[in-house]
């Protein structure tokens, strides 16, 4: 039993001082951009997942029904988000074996329902606009924020090529792509901002039924004091 208690305790330590290293050694200097009560930039986001991402990243604790939570109708779906046949109720799913994806890219492409919640929304902000052309990789790409990071630059001919300095070990854009710099973060805010609803879809319903019951005990401690005084007014 001891010896049990002792290897929980030291697996936990040392995945403490993982996380701590790691969060040592990459430095988030960025905010990303959240916010769920913009649904036109979520509805933007959820066009860019599933055109770019969901080819080979899955959402499997996501329904495409829950997208009527950012302002889409089921019709909406069906013609803008549905290209394979899928039915507005199913999660969303890919087709790619993941063990053939694990061969083709040496690592499984995670899910990314909860990647938000994982990682944080600031780290895949980041991780985002921090790709560098790298050629001693085998995709020819390598990242800042996760080095030797297996994933392609798939966005790359919209953001364009950029250059890692040695010395400064900053980024500089060295080929221009089809969008601006500027429009290049908003592009990939707009996705973080999706990827941060789909950690937790039902956040803005838990927080405005927060509010209510909040008001609710504040209505009631009022009334309840009220009652209060004046029964023991009659009792005085």
């Amino acid at each position: 039993m001891m010896k049990k208690l002792f290897l929980q305790a030291f697996t936990g330590l040392a995945l403490l001082a993982s996380a701590m290293a790691f969060a040592n050694e990459v430095h988030i200097d960025v905010k990303a951009p959240i916010k769920m009560t913009d649904k036109a930039s979520l509805q933007r986001g959820a066009k860019i997942f599933v055109n770019y991402c969901l080819n080979c990243h899955s959402a499997n604790y996501m329904r495409y029904n829950r997208l009527q939570d950012i302002g889409l109708t089921d019709k909406e779906i069906k013609e803008n988000l549905l290209f394979a046949g899928e039915k507005v109720g199913e999660t969303m799913r890919i087709s790619m074996n993941p063990k053939d994806a694990k061969k083709w890219f040496g690592a499984a492409p995670p899910d990314l329902s909860v990647e938000v919640r994982a990682r944080g929304a600031d780290w895949v902000y980041a991780y985002l606009r921090s790709f560098y052309k790298d050629e001693s990789r085998p995709t020819g790409w390598n990242n800042l924020v996760f080095d030797k990071v297996a994933m392609p630059h798939v966005l790359y001919e919209l953001q364009g090529v950029q250059l890692l300095d040695h010395e400064t070990h900053t980024l500089k854009l060295d080929k221009a792509g089809k969008l601006n710099p500027q429009e290049y973060d908003q592009f990939v805010g707009d996705l973080t901002n999706f990827l941060a609803f789909m950690a937790e879809p039902a956040k803005q319903s838990r927080l405005w039924i927060g509010v209510v019951v909040l008001l609710f005990l504040a209505v009631l401690f009022f009334l309840v004091k009220k009652i209060k005084a004046e029964y023991w007014k009659d009792i005085r």
